[in-house]
Parts: C-alpha cells; structure tokens; sequence
C-alpha cells in the first residue's frame, strides 16, 4: 500500500460505513461472534494500529463483510486469496527445467525394438538392456538436457514404447 492509503484521513473515510453497518447489524450476530472473538492470538499491535484493531475485534461477521466490500471498492484491491504455487517438482510457466530424467513407463507390448533403442541409447549390452525394459517403470537416465531427453522420448516412442520426461 502506498502512504497515501495509510493516512488517518483515509482509515477515517471507511468509519462511517462499519458505523452505519453496526447499526442495521442485527444484535444476535454480535453475540454469535464473540466466542470467536475469544480465539484472537496475542500479537503486539502497534499504537497507530491500535484503534483500527480494536474497532475491528469488536465487528460482527456480517460488519466485516461489509468493510470488506466497502474497502474493496474505494481502493480498487481484492481480498482473495492468492493461489499457490503446485508443490513438488512441476515447473512453472515461468521457469523452465533444462534437466529431465527419462522414464520408460511402459514397453507398449514391443518388447524387442523397445530393447534394441535402449541398448542403443544407453551402450548397454542386450542383457542389461532386456532388463531394463522388463522393468518398467524404469529410469532410463538422469539429468538429460532438454533436447537430447526429447531426442531420447521420440526414438523410444517410434520403437512403440510409452515413455515420461521428469
């Protein structure tokens, strides 16, 4: 927020509409909120901030609600939460991974082309290869730049396996 929004004179413009919310506030909602008002945690508020807290412990849903709104529209914010962001390892838009690891998922009923590229591939003999592709799911190779696990995922899928990048 920049200072222009923290001013007294701007906290002072949304008092008058949490007033007049009070007043049409039914009183059974206030009585509702003060067992919740019980489950505040202790944190030390500063003086400037003092009054707005207070004025706000003591709202009801219903009034809360409202300022919401209120300070929604006179400052052009929102109150919704931000996504997060996927845990794990998935990449964002924003960044790319330049390493993959490559997995054979699945022989794809192919059993012996599939083996002949892994052999290939890897420089494998046939018999390290024959277990690899049984396997499956297997890493095949781990921290490939981009390109070559593309190159790697195209040559396996033509010989009918079904491969992952991750």
């Amino acid at each position: 927020m920049s200072e222009e929004n923290t001013t007294p004179e701007a906290v002072e413009e949304t008092t008058p509409a949490t007033e007049e919310a009070a007043a049409e506030a039914p009183a059974e909602t206030k009585e509702e909120a003060a067992p919740a008002a019980e489950e505040t945690n202790d944190v030390e508020v500063p003086a400037k901030f003092a009054d707005i807290v207070s004025a706000v412990e003591e709202m009801s849903v219903l009034e809360l609600n409202e300022l919401v709104k209120v300070i929604e529209a006179k400052w052009g914010v929102s109150a919704a939460a931000v996504a997060a962001a996927p845990a794990g390892g998935a990449a964002g838009g924003s960044e790319e991974k330049s390493e993959f690891d490559v997995v054979l998922a699945s022989d794809g009923g192919a059993k012996i082309p599939v083996m002949k590229v892994v052999k290939e591939l890897l420089g494998l003999g046939l018999k390290d290869a024959k277990e690899l592709v049984e396997g499956v799911p297997a890493t095949l190779k781990e921290g490939v730049p981009a390109a070559d696990a593309e190159e790697m995922k195209a040559k396996l899928e033509e010989a009918g396996a079904k491969v992952e990048l991750k």
